[in-house]
């Protein structure tokens, strides 16, 4: 009786054991299925959200383009209307009173006094609008009525082509414009047989999209960080400033032009002896090369020239790969003495430059007599045309 008890059990347990893990399987099988099934239901959603958010932002430039056109022929249609009562000295100022009280209470403030005069400068200023800005239609009204306010014709159409193609925001576009960003960049420099001087291999850098002539291009002077909220001291540590510029890395990179991308601070570069840091590393995919920025906050002396000199040769021979261009060394300094300059390697080099920097905005006096000192202007009176 007790064997015919226990061999029930382990019938009984036997049976237990195969049914659990058939139950067990069947569950994992379950979730298997349910987690298979939710990947592609995420990925489905993701895709419809892409497809509406890009749809929004294509209404809402093709929006804005179409209401910049209808400002820009507002304003040509106001000027032609003038132009039919010019024998009244007062009647472009009657003109747009009249037509804002007209059609102020259907429009509303769209058309006041103040929007109008500016779709008639935007026509005045702007009167190949419609054929002659390919970049248009990428650029806001806000853009636009900052850009009326620049009066040198080359500097604005730089800011124009700049604001489209590297997507400046309305704020960036002001303090670029207030920092007098065409004017501190340097000119191509020419070599003793008066041609331009270019150091760049055949690359996308230099192709007629880009337009990119040489690396002088893209070298500022001065350097204007009235971002990193320091002091003006002669006093400031060089760990201080580069430790804001680290942390301000990203307006840093904006003032620093188009194209930089960080590689690091400290940046060690080893021999067979001796181990060497640099401040501050970038590369530039658009010259394709390394740019090194060394930081003194005093006046750049010989030595500082020479040491970097050593870290471009260092770079280019142990760092620089074999599509790279050469490596590119700014030392970006509190002062520097021309004559200093004039009569060092940086007076010839196509690789090192030294431009100071400036922790205030300058005001238009200061910047006009480091332009005329640069011989960019030609004298004391030269006005700066924004």
């Amino acid at each position: 009786m007790v064997e015919a008890k226990l061999a029930k059990k382990r019938k009984a347990n036997l049976g237990k054991a195969t049914v659990a893990p058939i139950t067990v399987l069947a569950t994992r099988s379950t979730s298997a299925k349910g987690a298979s099934a939710t990947a592609p239901a995420t990925m489905f959603i993701e895709d419809v959200r892409a497809i509406l958010r890009q749809a929004r932002r294509g209404a809402y430039a093709a929006a804005n383009h179409i209401m910049v056109q209808a400002y820009w022929n507002i304003g040509r249609r106001i000027v032609r209307e003038e132009q039919g009562g010019k024998h009244r000295a007062d009647y472009g100022q009657f003109l747009i009173r009249n037509l804002a009280r007209q059609l102020g209470d259907e429009f509303g403030g769209g058309v006041s006094v103040a929007n109008l005069k500016n779709f008639r400068q935007f026509y005045i200023e702007f009167p190949n609008f419609r054929k002659g800005y390919a970049l248009r239609s990428l650029l806001t009204w806000t853009h636009w009525r900052i850009l009326m306010r620049v009066e040198d014709s080359d500097a604005r159409d730089f800011y124009i082509r700049e604001s489209a193609e590297n997507g400046w925001k309305t704020r960036q576009l002001e303090r670029n414009i207030a920092t007098h960003y065409f004017q501190r960049l340097l000119k191509p420099r020419k070599t003793s047989t008066g041609k331009k001087r270019n150091i760049l291999k055949p690359t996308a850098a230099t192709s007629p999209r880009t337009s990119v002539a040489s690396p002088v291009e893209f070298v500022k002077d001065p350097y204007v960080l009235e971002f990193l909220g320091l002091p003006d001291s002669p006093a400031l540590p060089e760990e201080q400033l580069e430790n804001a510029i680290t942390l301000r890395l990203r307006d840093f990179l904006m003032e620093l032009g188009k194209g930089f991308s960080f590689v690091g601070r400290q940046f060690r570069v080893s021999t067979e002896t001796s181990h060497f840091f640099v401040d501050l590393v970038f590369y530039n995919y658009l010259l394709k090369c390394f740019v090194l920025i060394d930081l003194k906050t005093r006046a750049l002396n010989h030595a500082d020239i020479g040491q970097m000199d050593m870290y471009v040769r260092l770079f280019d021979d142990l760092k620089r790969g074999e599509q790279d261009n050469p490596t590119l060394g700014i030392i970006l300094c509190a002062h520097k003495d021309d004559t200093m300059v004039r009569y060092s390697v940086l007076s010839e080099s196509q690789q090192l430059f030294a431009s100071q920097y400036r922790l205030v905005l300058p005001s238009e006096e200061e910047l006009r007599d480091e332009l005329c000192r640069r011989n960019i202007l030609h004298g004391p009176d030269t006005k700066i045309t924004r």
